[in-house]
């Protein structure tokens, strides 16, 4: 076993890794881990920093709350110190703002690459940008306080930080409709029923919960596992026939391998 390791702690996000896990920490407590741009750019520094020996990675908030979603500072007209209000980027150009918002998803893309499996342990507010975080993550579990909410349509905004797909997968479409129209909470019992969540359980047993499922995760081959991940990814966008010559491509590859064929 080696040493936890500090990666990064930057702007409200730290990352640990310890051999095969990585831990990405919100580290705003007093705030509820609300988000910021700056916040958003050191997760996606920390997807970058991963050591290629992290298979998986766990995401966690420090505190009461996952994340309390977007710091409303964002709104206000001196929005955050350097950075441009959201009120001026209202005022941009259409690609200048697509650009912006396309920087801010990066935080909230790298968590599906095939070659992590990633984990969201969340506790008390999944709000907005922390319940979208959260849906980033392959896997959830969480405590029997969460609340997760879709809050921007409710404040005359849509969910733009990737969040939409993977709720759509998970819930379906009338359900996840619903969810972000009516910006109601969702909680533990609920999450787990309709598939956002995989697990609940008592919120001190949080972090337990979520050490046992990365051992669990880390038991099957590392390259069985990217290959069944990437077939399981990309199935809703294939026919049944191009999943069968996907699942043939992807045996072909594993039995070469373990046979001592590939190139």
């Amino acid at each position: 076993m080696t040493s936890l390791d500090n990666v990064l702690d930057k702007d409200g996000v730290r990352l640990t890794v310890e051999d095969a896990i990585a831990t990405v920490t919100l580290t705003n407590p007093e705030k509820r881990n609300a988000q910021s741009p700056a916040l958003w750019r050191a997760l996606t520094e920390a997807g970058r920093s991963l050591p290629g020996s992290v298979r998986v990675v766990v995401l966690r908030g420090e505190g009461k709350s996952f994340s309390a979603g977007l710091d409303r500072q964002a709104f206000t007209p001196e929005g955050f110190d350097g950075e441009p209000s959201f009120l001026e980027m209202a005022r941009g150009g259409d690609a200048e703002l697509d650009a912006v918002i396309a920087e801010y998803q990066d935080a909230f893309t790298w968590w599906r690459r095939n070659d992590l499996i990633t984990v969201a342990a969340v506790q008390g507010h999944a709000i907005g940008a922390g319940f979208q975080l959260a849906l980033s993550c392959d896997l959830r579990v969480v405590a029997e306080d969460v609340q997760f909410s879709m809050r921007e349509t409710s404040l005359g905004l849509v969910p733009d930080l990737t969040g939409t797909h993977p709720l759509v997968g998970l819930v379906g479409y009338a359900r996840a409709l619903e969810i972000c129209v009516t910006g109601r909470f969702v909680g533990a019992a609920e999450a787990v029923g309709c598939g956002l969540a995989n697990l609940s359980v008592p919120a001190d047993e949080l972090d337990g919960a979520v050490r046992d499922l990365a051992g669990a995760l880390l038991a099957a081959p590392r390259d069985a596992v990217v290959e069944t991940k990437a077939l399981l990814s990309g199935a809703s966008g294939r026919t049944f026939e191009e999943q069968r010559t996907a699942e043939r491509a992807a045996q072909g590859r594993r039995l070469r391998d373990l046979a001592g064929l590939s190139d």
